[in-house]
C-alpha cells in the first residue's frame, strides 16, 4: 500500500499471550471466547504488528514490539514466541542500521521492548542510527509510573535511548506533510496514535486504544486502562472520524485480522471490511 510519498509494510515478529478478562475488561468471556480463544490459562493470543514506512529518504519504524532478550520466567508468562513469519525487516532485505526514524506509541514492554538490544554486557539502542519519538508528558510518567502500572515499564528497554541523545520527547501532533499523531490518554497518559494520510487515503495505527478488531464497540475495553471512562470518549471520537472520512483501521495486536474499515448502525460502530494483509489500495 501507498499513501503518499510513503510505502506502507507490515512487520510481525513475536506472538504471546495475555489474560483475556484482562484485555476484555467488564465483557463477559462468553461474548469475547469465540473470537478470542483462550488456554487452560485463560491467555489469548496477541501478535505484535508494527508499520513500516518507507519513502525515498525515510525508512520509519511505528513501535518496536516485545522484542528479544527475555528470561525463561517471562517467556512462560506471556507464552512468549518468536513468528514463523516472511513479514519482517530481515525478510524485506532491510537492516537496523537503515531505520531513520522510531515512532512509539508509548513505552510499554509489548510496545517498545524491540527498542534496545542487549550487548556485550549492557543495553544499547537496536536502531542506532534512528531518533525514536514519543510523547514528552508520556516520557515523563514512565519514568515514574504509578504502583498499578509500574509493571508495564520495563526501563531498560527504553532509557538507554535516552542515554544515547536518541530519544526525541515532543509535545507536536504533526510529523510531516503525511503522519500525524492523535494523542490519547484513557489507557496511558499521552499515547500518541499514528495517522498516515495524503488526503485521498487515510490509515490510523490504533495502537492501544484498540488492540483487537473485535475491540471496535465501546464498551470493548481493557482493564489495563488507566482511565477507562477517558478510553470510551476517546474511541468514540476517533471511530466517529474513521466512519466519517472512511478510515483503515490497523491492529496492532490482533492475531487473525491486520486492518478494517469501520462503519456504524443504531447498535453501534462495527468492523464493515476486515482484511488479513494491507489491501493494495
Amino acid at each position: 500500500m501507498k499513501i503518499g510519498k510513503y510505502s506502507l509494510h507490515v512487520i510481525e515478529n513475536y506472538q504471546f499471550a495475555l489474560d483475556g478478562g484482562a484485555m476484555f475488561g467488564i465483557i463477559p468471556k462468553p461474548l469475547w471466547q469465540n473470537n478470542n480463544p483462550s488456554d487452560e490459562l485463560n491467555r489469548i493470543k496477541l501478535v505484535d504488528r508494527n508499520l513500516l514506512l518507507i519513502s525515498d529518504t525515510k525508512k520509519i519504524l511505528i513501535d518496536t514490539g516485545i522484542g528479544n532478550y527475555w528470561d525463561e520466567k517471562f517467556k512462560r508468562i506471556y507464552d512468549l514466541k518468536e513468528n514463523e513469519t516472511k513479514n519482517s525487516l530481515a525478510g524485506l532485505k532491510i537492516e537496523p542500521n537503515e531505520i531513520t526514524d522510531v515512532i512509539l506509541t508509548h513505552l510499554h514492554f509489548d510496545h517498545t521492548g524491540g527498542s534496545t538490544k542487549f550487548e556485550n554486557d549492557k543495553w544499547l539502542p537496536a536502531y542506532p542510527n534512528a531518533k525514536y519519538y514519543i510523547q514528552q508528558k508520556h516520557f515523563e510518567w514512565a519514568i515514574n509510573p504509578s504502583e498499578r502500572d509500574k509493571g508495564s515499564f520495563i526501563k531498560e528497554r527504553f532509557l538507554p535511548l535516552a542515554k544515547e541523545g536518541l530519544l526525541v520527547q515532543t509535545n507536536e501532533t504533526e510529523f510531516d506533510d503525511e503522519i500525524s499523531f492523535i494523542v490519547v490518554n484513557g489507557h496511558t497518559f499521552s499515547q500518541q496514535l499514528v495517522k498516515i494520510s495524503d488526503g485521498n487515503k487515510t490509515i490510523l495505527f490504533c495502537g492501544d486504544l484498540i488492540p483487537y478488531v473485535t475491540q471496535i464497540p465501546i464498551p470493548y475495553i481493557m482493564s489495563y486502562d488507566l482511565q477507562p471512562l477517558i478510553t470510551i470518549e476517546e474511541k468514540k471520537n476517533v471511530l466517529n472520524k474513521a466512519v466519517e472520512e472512511n478510515w483503515l483501521l490497523i491492529f496492532e495486536h490482533d492475531p487473525y485480522f491486520t486492518a478494517s474499515t469501520v462503519s456504524k448502525n443504531d447498535k453501534g460502530f462495527f468492523a464493515q471490511n476486515k482484511f488479513i494483509e494491507l489491501p493494495n489500495e
